[in-house]
């Protein structure tokens, strides 16, 4: 696994149930909250500190997501995509990447056709059970809780 994760340059990320814990707060006037957790966003800014490039697609629409992307320099975020893979595919051509170097952590079947092609394929540990018979690491941590720092830290560990 060591010499795979060497290979990355870019770590996509689902949003709800994995960078969160998958619930959405509604408030009385109809706003809407999320939470983040902070260590995430300090992993997030390891990767960018070690040349790897960290997206975000998913398939809801929040100003929060496009806030907490923006505070982190997160510069490729796509909402409301309802066609992962092809944004997946628009983003490798994008930066002229191979399946090998690209990596994604994902929570629900939405992300399944992305991580059957990704080199790298990460499943936080409250993820669907689909999810687990594909992937090459399950989180001990759930979405929200710090399961992408969990999974950043392995990534740029090199005591894999």
């Amino acid at each position: 696994m060591k010499e795979k994760y060497k290979k990355i340059k870019m770590l996509i990320m689902d949003v709800d149930g994995t960078l969160t814990d998958g619930k959405i707060y509604i408030g009385a006037s109809g706003e809407e909250f999320k939470a983040f957790n902070v260590k995430d966003g300090y992993g997030i800014k390891l990767l960018k500190l070690n040349g790897i490039i960290p997206a975000i697609i998913t398939g809801r629409n929040s100003e929060f997501v496009l806030r907490r992307a923006e505070e982190l320099g997160i510069e490729e975020v796509f909402q409301g995509i309802e066609n992962k893979l092809q944004k997946y595919e628009e983003l490798k051509m994008k930066y002229d990447l191979i399946d090998d170097e690209i990596a994604y952590i994902g929570d629900d079947i939405n992300d399944y056709e992305i991580l059957k092609k990704v080199g790298a394929k990460f499943a936080v540990a409250n993820c669907v059970r689909n999810l687990k018979t594909i992937v090459d690491y399950v989180s001990v941590l759930n979405g929200g809780d710090g399961a992408v720092r969990e999974i950043i830290d392995l990534i740029l560990s090199n005591d894999i």
